[in-house]
């Protein structure tokens, strides 16, 4: 670590504490050079991929997009704060354990449809009509077939 003082590369580390909240490491160090000490923080980056729409454009992974897209599918539907906040978090999740740099939007869609499914068959439909471009009611009378079986 360079002294921030000086810009000397050689620092010993004095003291290190985890934070109150476990996410961080907290590190006190002196530079050897000019003996000031300072403080270091160390905190793991997770990077989320970019998500790649139909058209071909790139944005970033957010998970205020997916609550707006569950948030429209459970409008007015008898479902609580937590069980979303439950679906949005294995989402998030299962997008960090892919590990890939991007990924389609059709994927997250999916993943979506899979958790509405799994709360609210109304909200389902409903997301499913607006994801897969219903065109007519025979595409509803379709998915509520499947959703009988």
């Amino acid at each position: 670590m360079k002294c921030p003082f000086c810009g000397d590369v050689d620092t010993q580390v004095i003291d290190s504490r985890v934070s109150e909240e476990g996410d961080s490491i907290r590190r006190r160090r002196r530079c050897t050079a000019c003996n000031k000490r300072f403080t270091t923080y160390e905190t793991a980056e997770l990077r989320m991929p970019q998500i790649v729409k139909q058209n071909g454009n790139r944005e970033e992974f957010t998970r205020d997009k997916l609550r707006t897209s569950f948030m429209r599918a459970l409008h007015k539907r008898p479902v609580s704060t937590e069980l979303v906040d439950a679906a949005i978090e294995r989402i998030y999740q299962k997008v960090l354990s892919l590990g890939e740099r991007e990924l389609p939007s059709l994927q997250i869609g999916e993943m979506v449809m899979h958790e509405l499914h799994k709360l609210d068959k109304v909200a389902y439909i409903r997301f499913a009509s607006v994801y897969r471009s219903f065109k007519d009611v025979d595409d509803f009378r379709d998915v509520i077939r499947d959703l009988d079986k």
